[in-house]
């Protein structure tokens, strides 16, 4: 089931790009925003049906489990209980713990009622027998080396058009959905494990072609541009990195003018893709760079295999009273690794940074694989001492 709704997910990312980008090249940005905001609210409706539906058909959604208001006189029980359990164990000074804490205002209480749920959540969370294999997927997340606002970006500066991005996302989609049917036969045939075993390697060799674009003709990475110009040859570095300039589009007119030209003047000229307010002297000396990084992209998309891994080995080995709290801390966890790879972009946004991203994206990678053979490792050693 889980390979069957990530088929459709893939499927659903070959459509849509095509889609978009064929809208953003033919008409315009504006029209291809308008085309998306006006899908995602027909997908609301639709969505919202089929919640509706959903919670219909399955009568145990609407049983609530018995929980009790986070009141006042809910938190005053929870301190009284502690004051007993306190006095039982000798404690003295319980007693004017308790006074001073039920003296506090009520949203602080309720605050400490939220910290102290959260700490509880982190605990079920890291008490987990696959508490590494999850954190090994968080830290998946903290990558620019996937079709995201920033990849994208950097492509178009280096000279990528919309609609051919689209292609290319499609293709990855494709690669993506291929990974989801090698996912259940390798299960099938090597077990849940080494299949994420398996599919971290297979992860880690795609990943080498996009390190390789970094050092390769045609790439823009200047190590330069993050060293302040405060010694005497800063008139040399700011040479060399005018040389280097030659990789990527500069901005042209004045501050208003945004930082890209527009995609629609995009064209096709003996197979090399250029904008037309742009000199042909500005375009890469060699299109290896980019190639490299979008096959090591494209390829890498059998992740999907690892991650369909990490999501089954949740389901399957949380008992059901924990599995909304892990599960929840492993969003919380996946989406703080992705904030955190913005970050980064934020600290280094220059297409001569690009490079020196993608090496710390590949770190990032390696850690969260790392932590998942160790997973593996722990895993199958309790497993020939149980038999």
């Amino acid at each position: 089931m889980n390979a069957t709704m990530r088929r459709i997910d893939q499927v659903t990312n070959i459509l849509a790009p095509l889609a978009v980008g064929q809208v953003m090249t033919l008409a315009s940005n504006v029209v291809g925003c308008g085309f998306i905001l006006g899908w995602n609210l027909v997908s609301l409706i639709v969505e919202f049906f089929f919640l509706s539906r959903v919670y219909r058909i399955v009568p145990a959604l609407s049983a609530k489990p018995p929980s009790v208001a986070v009141d006042q006189a809910y938190l005053q029980r929870i301190e009284r209980k502690r004051l007993q359990q306190a006095l039982t164990e000798g404690n003295c000074n319980s007693s004017l713990h308790l006074k001073e804490i039920t003296d506090l205002p009520l949203c602080f209480r309720r605050f400490r009622w939220l910290v102290s749920t959260c700490k509880d959540g982190w605990m079920a969370y890291y008490r987990q027998p696959v508490f590494l294999a999850g954190m090994g997927l968080a830290f998946l997340y903290t990558t620019v080396l996937g079709f995201d606002c920033i990849t994208t970006g950097y492509a178009y500066t280096q000279g990528i058009s919309g609609s051919l991005l689209s292609l290319l996302m499609g293709v990855s989609a494709i690669t993506g959905l291929m990974g989801t049917i090698m996912f259940t036969r390798l299960r099938k045939a090597y077990g849940l494990v080494n299949t994420g075993i398996i599919s971290s390697c297979l992860h880690l060799g795609c990943l080498l072609l996009c390190v390789c674009s970094v050092f390769a003709p045609g790439s823009p990475m200047d190590l330069s541009l993050l060293m302040p110009d405060i010694s005497s040859n800063s008139s040399t570095a700011l040479g060399m990195t005018g040389q280097r300039q030659k990789h990527t589009y500069p901005m042209m007119g004045g501050n208003n003018q945004p930082l890209l030209p527009d995609r629609s003047s995009i064209h096709w000229t003996n197979n090399t893709v250029l904008f037309d307010n742009v000199p042909s002297g500005t375009a890469p000396e060699s299109y290896i760079s980019i190639i490299l990084l979008f096959l090591g992209v494209i390829t890498a998309r059998i992740l999907w295999s690892f991650d369909l891994t990490v999501t089954q080995l949740l389901q399957e080995n949380i008992c059901e009273s924990e599995r909304g709290v892990v599960n929840g801390v492993q969003s919380s966890m996946n989406y703080l690794m992705d904030l955190l790879h913005f970050i980064m972009v934020i600290s280094a946004p220059q297409p001569q940074h690009f490079g020196i991203l993608v090496i710390i994206s590949v770190f990032f990678i390696t850690t969260g694989h790392t932590m998942y053979f160790l997973y593996a490792h722990k895993a199958k050693r309790k497993r020939r001492l149980d038999t």
